[in-house]
C-alpha cells in the first residue's frame, strides 16, 4: 500500500491518541539519529522517538540483546526471576547512592509514576500527593491526576488528594517576579496553600527535575534542596521522576547528582529501554521493608521479563562504552550555543534553556510580552518536516510555545550543525 492508503486506514481504524488526524510520514526504519519513511527519505530525529531512542535508533547492542533474549527466554511468570532481572537491578544500584538500592522492575513510565505513589502511600499512611501545575507524570487513571500540564481534562474525577504547587517558571514567573529576588516565593506560597488544604494525609511530592512537557522549565539553583525540607518537615518523600532527565541526557547520569538533593523514591523509564518498554521504581531498604511488611502488591504481566531486562542491560552498557554521559554535557553545550546564535538573529525566540541534550526553545511574538508564538511555530515545525527535521513542540495550556529538543546522545555533530540548519531556514521563511 502506499503512503495515502496507509494514512486513510489509520485514520479508519486508529484512535487518535491527539486531536488531529492521523498524517504522513509513515516510518518505516531507523539507525541513531536518522528514521527513514517508506519513501526512502531520511529524517534528523530531534525527538528521539518519544525521548526513548537515548542511544539511538536500533542500536547494535541493543538489537542483539533482544535477539538473543528471542532466542532464548521472552517471557517468564512475574514471581519468577532471571539472571537477567537481578543483574539489571544490580547495575542500577551500583550509579546511585546506598540509599536507593532496591529496584522494581516495570513496563512504561506511567506505571512506574503509579507504583511509586503506591509506595509512599504506603509507606507514610497518607494519601495526598503534590505535583507542579506543570509536571507531567503520564496518564494513566492515577497518574493523569498529577499530569496537570495536559491531558487532565474531560477524563471524570481526579484521585483524591491530589494537588498542583506553582511550577519554578523563571521566563514566565507565576508571580511576576525576578529570580534574583524571589527567594523560592512560588515554593513558600505553594506549601502556604498546601498546608491549609491538606487534611493531615500528606504522603508524597513527585516532580521532574526538569518539566519537560510544560516547556523545559529548568527550577533555579537551591530550589530543590529547600524542597526536601519542606517536604521532610511534613513527613512526605519526594519522588523524582527521571523519566527524561535519567540515564545521561543532561550531561550527569541522573538530574539529582547536580542538585544536592537525593530524592525517597526515583522512577526511570524511556531511554533505559532502548526503544524497549522498560521501567523501573528505586527506593531505600528501609521503605521497601516497611511496604512489604504492610503489604506491598504490584503484579502485572510483563514486570521483570528478561527480554526488557536485558535491553536495559545493554543500554547501560553503551552509556558507559561510548562515554555518552560526557558526550550529551559536551554536545548539549555546543547545540545550545548555536541555538542563542539563532535568538540573536531571529527574535520570534524568546528564550534558550535546558541542560545537555534537553533544550528548550521558547517562541513569541514579541520578548517584551512574551506573548506565545503558537500558530507560527506550528508551522515552523510543519517546515522542519518537509525539509527531514522530526522536532516537537510542547505547549502549556496554550500559554507558550517551546520546541523540545532531545536528539539522541549518540548524535553527530554533523547531524546537530544540519538540523540547526534547517531550523533556522524554517524561522526565516516563517518570517519573510
Amino acid at each position: 500500500m502506499n503512503e495515502k492508503e496507509l494514512v486513510h486506514l489509520a485514520n479508519k481504524h486508529m484512535i487518535r491518541t491527539v486531536r488531529e488526524a492521523w498524517s504522513p510520514p509513515i516510518l518505516a526504519s531507523g539507525r541513531g539519529c536518522i528514521v527513514t519513511d517508506i519513501h526512502g527519505k531520511e529524517f534528523i530525529d530531534f525527538t528521539s522517538g518519544q525521548i526513548c531512542a537515548a542511544v539511538g535508533h536500533n542500536h547494535p547492542k541493543v538489537v542483539e540483546a533482544i535477539r538473543r533474549s528471542c532466542q532464548d527466554l521472552l517471557h517468564v511468570n512475574s514471581w519468577r526471576l532471571t539472571a537477567d532481572t537481578i543483574q539489571l537491578a544490580v547495575e542500577l544500584a551500583s550509579y546511585l547512592p546506598d540509599s536507593l538500592c532496591k529496584t522494581i522492575l516495570l513496563n512504561t513510565g506511567s506505571e512506574s509514576t503509579e507504583v511509586a505513589i503506591k509506595m509512599a502511600k504506603m509507606y507514610t499512611g497518607g494519601f495526598e500527593i503534590l505535583s507542579f501545575a506543570a509536571g507531567f507524570h503520564g496518564l494513566t487513571a492515577g497518574r493523569g491526576s498529577s499530569t496537570f500540564s495536559l491531558g487532565h481534562a474531560g477524563h471524570g474525577p481526579a484521585m483524591p488528594g491530589t494537588y498542583a504547587i506553582l511550577e519554578p517558571n523563571c521566563y514566565r514567573c507565576p508571580l511576576k517576579m525576578k529570580p534574583e529576588t524571589c527567594a523560592f516565593a512560588c515554593l513558600d506560597l505553594s506549601f502556604e496553600i498546601i498546608d491549609r488544604e491538606s487534611v493531615g494525609a500528606l504522603a508524597a511530592t513527585i516532580v521532574e527535575p526538569i518539566l519537560s512537557a510544560g516547556g523545559v522549565i529548568v527550577p533555579p539553583e537551591g530550589y530543590f534542596p529547600k524542597l526536601k525540607k519542606m517536604c521532610e518537615a511534613r513527613g512526605m518523600l519526594l519522588i523524582f521522576d527521571e523519566a527524561i532527565t535519567g540515564l545521561g541526557r543532561l550531561g550527569s547520569m541522573f538530574a539529582f547528582e547536580e542538585l544536592d538533593t537525593v530524592p525517597d523514591i526515583l522512577t526511570l523509564s524511556k531511554s533505559l529501554g532502548g526503544g524497549i518498554p522498560l521501567s523501573t521504581a528505586t527506593t531505600s531498604a528501609e521503605v521497601e521493608e516497611t511496604i512489604v511488611k504492610k503489604g506491598f502488591l504490584h503484579v502485572t504481566s510483563h514486570a521483570a521479563d528478561p527480554l526488557p531486562a536485558r535491553a536495559g542491560l545493554a543500554v547501560l552498557e553503551v552509556i558507559a562504552e561510548e562515554n555518552l554521559v560526557q558526550q550529551a554535557r559536551e554536545k548539549g553545550a555546543y547545540l545550545k550555543k548555536r541555538l542563542e546564535e539563532l535568538a540573536e538573529r531571529y527574535e520570534i525566540i524568546g528564550d534558550v534553556r535546558g541542560k545537555g541534550l534537553l533544550i528548550g526553545v521558547e517562541l513569541v511574538r514579541n520578548r517584551e510580552t512574551k506573548e506565545p508564538a503558537i500558530e507560527e511555530g506550528a508551522r515552523i515545525n510543519q517546515r522542519c518536516l518537509e525539509k527531514g527535521l522530526l522536532m516537537n513542540i510542547v505547549h502549556l495550556k496554550e500559554s507558550s510555545s517551546v520546541f523540545r529538543i532531545a536528539p539522541p546522545l549518540t548524535s553527530s555533530y554533523e547531524h546537530l550543525d544540519r538540523a540547526v540548519e534547517i531550523f533556522a531556514e524554517a524561522i526565516r521563511e516563517e518570517r519573510g
